[in-house]
């Protein structure tokens, strides 16, 4: 009974052990969780866990064959956004 138990039952991760085990930083984990092109999380008890399925999906989506394979730049671009360039005033302002 407690090997089916173990089979069914979902482990879930913190931000830094998921981080590790997709070989990213946990803060490049929290923009693309803030962005939304990273992988299903979910909030327990006030905390950000991940679900081992679920970032082993994520990653299988980013699995490409080539650098010409449609989805590797859609896998180059995860966590991106377009933003507008940085605007920096002249130090002649400051004076």
């Amino acid at each position: 009974m407690r090997d089916r138990l173990a089979e069914t039952s979902t482990r879930f991760v913190r931000t830094h052990e998921a981080a590790r085990l997709l070989g990213l930083s946990p803060r490049t984990l929290e923009k693309y969780r803030c962005h939304g092109s990273g992988p299903t999380f979910r909030k327990l008890g006030g905390r950000v866990v991940y679900a081992i399925d679920d970032l082993d999906a994520w990653a299988d989506q980013a699995a490409c064959r080539s650098t010409s394979d449609p989805r590797y730049v859609e896998a180059r671009a995860a966590g991106r956004t377009e933003t507008s360039p940085r605007i920096v005033p002249h130090l002649s302002q400051h004076r």
